[in-house]
């Protein structure tokens, strides 16, 4: 019982930090994009890159460790409808994710060039930034979704 419920609140916390971290990390980018400050955004986009590897990877990688156990532990068969839409939605964070995580390096980098040789911004900062912003919608109501399945644990099929 008690490996359980260790189980279901380190499995809760990680689900928490990923709905989190990605709230948190797209409102600071947001605030220092509209600065168009490139010192700003280097070290804003600095921070978010360091944020994204130390708390938003650790829980990527223990999710789906914590979720399998959990689910051994609780007899719930990976298969089950909401567990198997939960995954999907999971894949599809993924998808989106890697993107924005390799663009807030390129976003970084720009920013750290423009901030040290005091140049503006390039159009290639902004044509990432969208795609950035773009793909933060998907995966973020992805993540929304699977904490609203792993609470509700609706009957699917």
């Amino acid at each position: 019982m008690l490996f359980e419920l260790t189980l279901r609140w380190v499995h809760i916390v990680g689900a928490t930090v990923l709905l989190g971290t990605g709230a948190g990390i797209a409102f600071f980018m947001l605030i220092a994009h509209f600065t168009r400050d490139a010192k700003i955004i280097a070290h804003v986009s600095g921070t978010v890159v360091l944020a994204d590897t130390v708390f938003t990877a650790t829980a990527v990688l223990m999710q789906p460790v914590t979720g399998w156990l959990l689910a051994r532990e609780t007899g719930w068969d990976l298969t089950e409808g909401w567990i198997a839409v939960s995954l999907g939605l999971y894949v599809l964070t993924g998808a989106f994710w890697l993107p924005v995580v390799w663009i807030q390096i390129q976003l970084r980098n720009i920013a750290r060039v423009c901030a040290a040789t005091g140049t503006a911004l390039p159009a290639r900062y902004d044509k990432l930034f969208r795609i950035w912003f773009a793909c933060g919608f998907p995966a973020f109501f992805a993540v929304a979704g699977i904490l609203w399945l792993m609470l509700a644990r609706p009957t699917l099929w």
